[in-house]
Formats: structure tokens, C-alpha cells, sequence
């Protein structure tokens, strides 16, 4: 499955602003069957803190909504159950376990409030996520480095144009 451009904003942003070791995108669990189709959209491990990060990612920049606001929530608590799962079957080495949904644009009321009473599930979205963005645009004016993102590595190029001769 490609890789989409949302997944590599909050692949960068694990691996540069959390200090992630690995990161990873589309990331299904070893089963068979109907449950093997599952995916994690991006997965961060940070091997030195024990700590791993399971992410969906959804990048509509016209609104988060599938079909209606109550299927858009349920959607979204289902993805959280299947991000728990997952690391409860295949990282029990990581004991400090974040789950997220990622998304730039959630239309506030019915479903903000719905997504906010998932017990457990860090949404960075809106402004948290316009906030996770300026944190990596800082570092990619410093790192100089190619980090293997290409999200990251235009941040960098845009971040050094020149504008006069």
C-alpha cells in the first residue's frame, strides 16, 4: 500500500520530534484472515524509552467525515480498539504505549466532542496538529541532515530557499 503524504508528516514527526528509532506506515499485524487486512497506519518505536506510538492518520483538508458524524466517530473508536490490540499482541516490550489520531481539519461540535470522550486516545488535531507541524518546521532550520522523510526533507529545502541572488 503507498504511503500517503499525511502518514509521512507524522512519520517525521516521531522520528525527529519524539526520537523514535523506527518508524513504520502501513503496518499489519502477522495473521491471516480478515483480521491480517488491518493496518496501522504509522507506528514509531523509541527503543531507548520502551515507548511506542500507534497512529491513524487521516489527512482530509476538507473535513474529517465518513458518511456522517456518528459513522466518523465509530470509525475512528474502532481504529483505537484495533491500535490496542496490536500492541497488546505484538509489543509486549513496550509498556509506555501512545495511541493517536492524527487529523489537520476535524470539523469542531459533534465530532470533537465524540473523538474527546475515547478514553486514552491522544488526538492531535486542529491546532495540536498546526502546532506538531511549526515543531518540526523548527527542526528541519536546524538538521541539516537527510533523516530518510521526504515530508522532512522539503521542509528543510523550503526552510533554506534563497530569495535574492
Amino acid at each position: 500500500m503507498k504511503t500517503d503524504i499525511g502518514e509521512y508528516i507524522v512519520g517525521a514527526y516521531l522520528k525527529i520530534i519524539k526520537s523514535c528509532n523506527f518508524v513504520d506506515y502501513n503496518v499489519r499485524p502477522p495473521v491471516s484472515g480478515l483480521e491480517g487486512l488491518d493496518e496501522l497506519d504509522v507506528v514509531g518505536l523509541d527503543f531507548k524509552n520502551k515507548t511506542a506510538y500507534l497512529c491513524e492518520v487521516t489527512t482530509h483538508i476538507r473535513g474529517l467525515l465518513y458518511k456522517d458524524n456518528k459513522t466518523t466517530v465509530e470509525r475512528i473508536k474502532a481504529k483505537y480498539e484495533r491500535q490496542k490490540k496490536y500492541a497488546n499482541n505484538y509489543l509486549p516490550d513496550f509498556p509506555n504505549r501512545h495511541f493517536m489520531f492524527w487529523s489537520p481539519v476535524v470539523p469542531k461540535g459533534y465530532i470533537t466532542k465524540g473523538l474527546g470522550k475515547i478514553d486514552g486516545l491522544d488526538l492531535v488535531i486542529n491546532e495540536k496538529y498546526a502546532q506538531c507541524i511549526a515543531e518540526l518546521i523548527e527542526a528541519a532550520k536546524e538538521l541539516t541532515n537527510d533523516v530518510g522523510n521526504p515530508f522532512f526533507r522539503v521542509l528543510q529545502i523550503l526552510t533554506r530557499l534563497r530569495t535574492t541572488s
